[in-house]
């Protein structure tokens, strides 16, 4: 059984989410939002860094999977979730995880079978996977379908032969 921590990086919310991989069998273990406040980037940085090392801490994940960041119509939108995702990294590698990212279009794919899938598929498809008695939040599903295509993804390619992991961590 391998635990996995998904993350959802945002720079005010950022989700994240626990599940145990056992072959073809996914169990949810926990999941949440790490809520920052104010203005100011360093501080909430920091609050991301701290919240996504707790959750390292308390549920000991072996692999943690990242959604990749995608350009939008605002640039510094972007800018600002790409140096969440940058503080959930760091925290991350300073544990000696091994890394893997995913496009939402692939964790949309392989949560709900299509790449331009709504919140409230994901949120749904979290619910029934998970066999939760209600839908999660919407980050922290967000960051539950991180893990669950990692999950899902891992388990597809190890099956392959041939496939090994180069030391990037990424699968080749």
């Amino acid at each position: 059984m391998i635990r996995i921590l998904g993350i959802d990086p945002g720079s005010r919310i950022t989700g994240y989410g626990v599940i145990d991989v056992d072959g073809a069998r996914t169990f949810y273990v926990a999941s949440g939002g790490i809520k920052t406040a104010g203005d100011a980037l360093a501080p909430r940085l920091s609050r991301i860094f701290d919240g996504v090392t707790a959750a390292i801490e308390e549920y000991n994940p072996q692999e943690m999977a990242v959604e990749l960041v995608f350009m939008n119509r605002n640039a510094d939108s972007a800018l600002k979730l790409g140096q969440a995702r940058g503080a959930a990294l760091v925290a991350g590698a300073k544990r000696g995880l091994p890394v893997f990212e995913f496009t939402p279009a692939q964790i949309k794919q392989a949560i709900v079978g299509r790449g331009n899938a709504e919140k409230a598929q994901i949120q749904h498809m979290i619910k029934v996977l998970l066999n939760l008695e209600a839908p999660p939040e919407t980050d922290a599903a967000d960051a539950l379908a991180v893990a669950l295509c990692h999950g899902h993804t891992r388990q597809g390619l190890l099956r392959m032969p041939g496939v090994r992991r180069n030391r990037r961590r990424r699968f080749l």
